[in-house]
């Protein structure tokens, strides 16, 4: 996998994560660097450690699955391209506190890193290196929802939607682009 592709991957993961750093930069009074660095760490360690998890699934599962992975890939990605661009639209508020203790950082890295738990599968299909694709992802996480903390607190949610409608474009097209390569469409 190229380096730009990592890269897109690691964006399109970051934004769900992003959108609600936004949402917490918009509750919160005053912007800290303590507070970015909580965010930075929670959304980027599990956007890090849930591919690494769906990596050693997918591992386990390959030999039953090998023949089919690209469309597993390509599925999963557009599943979750599609629902980051569904939610982009969708005009129910999220209410966002501004709390970062541990059991509200905890529930929301899971909740943004879910789908990072899918891309990992669909890296142990394409025989990733996984330790340093999940770093990059979660180091790129990490960049971003600190960023989205500041983001929120400058501009409060006016964002929000683009960000998740853009990284839910670059998964599908990542997808696409995963499909094609082993169709033989394009060349890898």
């Amino acid at each position: 996998m190229s380096i730009i592709t990592l890269f897109l991957i690691a964006v399109g993961l970051s934004m769900d994560a992003f959108a609600v750093s936004i949402c917490k930069g918009l509750a919160t009074p005053q912007f800290k660097i303590k507070n970015a660095l909580t965010v930075g760490i929670w959304f980027g360690g599990f956007q890090a450690l849930m591919p690494m998890v769906g990596f050693f699934l997918g591992s386990r599962f390959e030999q039953y699955i090998v023949s089919i992975d690209h469309w597993i890939a390509f599925a999963l990605l557009g599943m979750i391209g599609i629902n980051m661009i569904r939610e982009s639209f969708s005009e129910k508020e999220e209410n966002e506190t501004a709390a970062f203790d541990v059991k509200t950082m905890l529930i929301l890295a899971i909740a943004t890193s879910i789908d990072a738990l899918a891309i990992g599968i669909s890296f142990a299909l394409l025989h990733v290196r996984i330790v340093y694709a999940a770093l990059f992802i979660g180091i790129t996480t990490f960049i971003l929802s600190a960023l989205g903390l500041l983001v929120g607190n400058v501009f409060g949610t006016r964002y929000k939607a683009k960000s998740e409608l853009l990284g839910g474009i670059i998964l599908i097209l990542i997808g696409f682009k995963i499909l094609c390569e082993h169709l033989g469409l394009i060349g890898a």
